[in-house]
């Protein structure tokens, strides 16, 4: 296995480091990716003292950066948002509710939220209310609720609930005929007394 290579990083570079940090990787992310697009090279003493201002600019951005992710995630707890999107009778969509669906819907809201942020294990497929993560770092994250609504009434969910209807109804009108029975029997017993 090749020696990993110590690179001085001209940019930040996310998942590696800021500009300035002394970094280790493997030799082909270097060869191929790092040094081509200018993100890194080699350490000296010199170039580690002229990115210091810029090091120090980096710093600042990323705790302004924590801090407005803190107050997003703060304003996040207990966020509702409704998606109406197409579907067939049984509730099925005909397109899925992706990562870059809530991200925009959540822009369109009015918070600053990325489509990395938005986690999901599989992209929602039916209509119905869901709950979706939002992590911007291991311990920034809140719970966002998601409705999927239909764009029309569907005609199954509404033959569901009117068969619903008509079973509460008959339901209803089998207990009333029973009390009707049992107030009947009380006196057809004192009769034959």
């Amino acid at each position: 296995m090749a020696r990993p290579v110590e690179l001085l990083l001209l940019r930040n570079v996310e998942n590696l480091g800021i500009v300035g940090d002394i970094v280790k990787v493997r030799p082909g992310y270097a060869r191929n990716y790092l040094l081509p697009h200018a993100l890194a090279e080699h350490p000296t003493d010199a170039k580690i003292e002229a990115l210091k201002e810029a090091r120090a600019k980096a710093i600042a951005e990323l705790a302004a950066q924590r801090a407005q992710r803190e107050e997003t995630v703060q304003k996040l707890v207990g966020v509702s948002i409704k998606l109406i999107r197409s579907c067939n009778d049984q509730g099925v969509l005909y397109g899925s509710i992706t990562q870059r669906d809530i991200a925009d819907a959540l822009v369109n809201a009015g918070y600053a939220v990325d489509m990395r942020s938005v986690r999901l294990a599989a992209p929602f497929r039916r209509i119905g209310s869901y709950t979706c993560t939002i992590q911007f770092e291991k311990e920034l994250k809140a719970d966002v609720t998601i409705e999927v609504a239909a764009d029309r009434a569907l005609e199954m969910l509404q033959a569901q609930k009117e068969a619903e209807e008509a079973a509460a109804a008959a339901v209803a009108a089998s207990e009333a005929e029973d009390r009707e029975e049992e107030a009947k029997a009380p006196r057809r017993s004192k009769a034959k007394s």
